[in-house]
């Protein structure tokens, strides 16, 4: 079977530094890719890490170099897209040496893993926290989606187009998903939408279309639904995310890894 790992808002800053004076994320990382490394052999083989964006937190060259040191120790290739906290021309810069990195133009790509695709857009709009798929990366859908023809999609974003309840969340979130989502209606074949930006685990089904969001190996995004509240960090425990393809009538099963070491496993009897 065929698998892949979502890694999404690592939020990585300069050395000496924590994210809003509070967040270690780069010891979150480290946590992260330890438990990806030590899981791997208990999995079906696993593709790639794929990470949906806010990799730094201020899209610094610095944040960069230290991110791609904290991911160097990770046994599996990775592909990324940019979130509303990096810059593209710093991210081009520090990816340049992988291949799926396009040389100018939105970060944007296609990735086959044999029984179904995953395309990789762009939604950072330098300067502002909401998101946008430019025109250039929804004719690259349309057009990549033509050559598929019936083939399960997977699209890959950082912001997600789903009303979580979060005022100020949803207030940033994608803001033309109406335009991927008629894509992906008009898909032949399977298709779903993969996310982060929200620092959750949540999913809906809009318009027909599955769309998972994936928890942060950091901080969270505090759950709190009310109108007048004010957009809170927590301190909760840090996941990544594994999806498995169990075949055409098995479809693309997600799963959360909390990162750390836990107590376990026993067998249920004897």
């Amino acid at each position: 079977m065929t698998s892949f790992i979502q890694l999404t808002d690592t939020h990585i800053v300069s050395e000496g530094s924590l994210a809003y004076g509070r967040s270690n994320t780069a010891a979150a990382l480290v946590s992260a890719v330890e438990t990806i490394n030590a899981r791997l052999p208990l999995l079906d083989p696993v593709d790639c890490v794929v990470l949906t964006g806010d990799l730094t937190d201020h899209g610094s060259a610095d944040e960069y170099t230290r991110l791609r040191q904290l991911l160097s120790p990770l046994k599996v290739p990775l592909r990324a897209i940019p979130g509303n906290h990096d810059l593209r021309e710093a991210m081009r810069a520090a990816f340049a040496d992988e291949d799926w990195m396009p040389g100018s133009g939105p970060i944007q790509w296609h990735h086959d893993f044999g029984p179904f695709s995953m395309i990789g857009l762009d939604t950072l709009v330098e300067g502002a926290p909401y998101g946008l798929v430019c025109e250039d990366g929804l004719l690259f859908l349309e057009r990549t989606l033509s050559e598929l023809e019936d083939k399960p999609i997977v699209v890959a974003t950082h912001h997600p187009w789903i009303r979580s309840g979060m005022v100020e969340m949803d207030r940033n979130n994608l803001r033309n998903g109406q335009a991927v989502l008629e894509l992906l209606q008009n898909h032949s074949g399977p298709a779903q939408i993969i996310s982060g930006h929200l620092h959750r685990a949540m999913s809906a089904l809009v318009g027909g279309i599955l769309h998972q969001v994936a928890p942060a190996p950091c901080h969270a995004v505090h759950l709190d639904q009310r109108e007048d509240t004010t957009n809170s960090l927590v301190l909760e425990p840090g996941n990544v995310t594994i999806y498995n393809w169990r075949g055409a009538d098995g479809g693309l099963v997600s799963d959360t890894l909390p990162i750390g070491s836990h107590p376990g496993p026993w067998p249920f009897y004897g």
